[in-house]
């Protein structure tokens, strides 16, 4: 039976790549969501076995949207991937530069982008729901006034043209999407922890916090703080790590960051991706 994995968006979004490339190999049935709660709701209630989320971009940083999410959904990190993004203008064969004034994409897309657009005043952008749909919609409407930024993949699958390649502002553009599951997975060579700390709303506790970590000797790689809604002006903190939950100075760490939070909450142990 082949594994369920979902994903934000149509055929050609950078999601179904990265679910393509993780899974590569695999016996797998791609399911597509229109947005990521109704993702991670399917995830933990077991309807999928797994999905890809998109979590961070090396050009708009911190993809805040998802990872808020997993306040309130119980589901695990198991993996990650980083897809290179490469956005291209994609319009109607035949179109014509000079002939452009609306570009559709979805918000994190256009942010990508700016360069193109501050070069090209004449050429609004225009949010829509995901790249792909982007491309679906200027294909639909007919009109040589409207392109979409999207993947290589979606101009080919809805038969449009590229008409430039690579118009990102980045060379080095790329995605880390987190494999997520209802329940933990951890590898025999994980080499990644991801957790939420939630901190007593005082003086020193993110010092302290770092200081526990410092004392065990772990590499702490990426650090986030998300506003608590219905706590003002308190917030919660992403924290990713070097280390495995099987190794002990990781274990013991976790006793003593419990011991001094409000909240310490494993989101993951996995296998940290390697950029290609």
């Amino acid at each position: 039976m082949p594994l369920k994995v979902g994903y934000q968006g149509n055929h050609g979004t950078f999601s179904e790549i990265a679910v393509m490339r993780y899974f590569e190999g695999q016996d797998i049935e791609q399911v597509s969501f229109t947005n990521f709660p109704d993702i991670m709701k399917s995830c933990e209630s077991g309807e999928l076995d797994y999905a890809l989320i998109p979590v961070e971009n090396t050009t708009t940083g911190m993809i805040s949207r998802t990872y808020d999410l997993f306040k309130n959904h119980k589901v695990m990190a198991v993996g990650e991937i980083i897809v290179r993004i490469r956005q291209d203008l994609i319009v109607l064969p035949g179109t014509k530069p000079e002939e452009i004034r609306e570009v559709y994409s979805h918000p994190e897309a256009l942010s990508q982008c700016q360069d193109f657009f501050r070069s090209h005043p004449n050429i609004r952008a225009v949010a829509y729901q995901d790249t792909a749909r982007s491309v679906e919609y200027v294909r639909q409407c007919g009109d040589h006034s409207k392109a979409a930024l999207g993947s290589a993949r979606a101009s080919e699958y809805y038969r449009m043209e590229s008409l430039l390649s690579g118009v990102q502002d980045s060379d080095t553009n790329m995605t880390r999407f987190l494999c997520i599951a209802a329940k933990e997975e951890i590898p025999d060579d994980a080499d990644k922890v991801s957790i939420m700390l939630v901190l007593n709303h005082e003086p020193g506790a993110l010092y302290h916090a770092m200081g526990i970590l410092a004392y065990n000797d772990i590499n702490i790689v990426k650090l986030e703080s998300r506003p608590i809604p219905d706590e003002p002006f308190h917030y919660c903190f992403y924290l990713d790590f070097a280390g495995s939950l099987n190794d002990p100075f990781v274990r013991t760490a976790l006793l003593k960051l419990k011991e001094h939070s409000i909240e310490t909450r494993v989101l993951g142990c996995y296998k940290a991706a390697q950029v290609d």
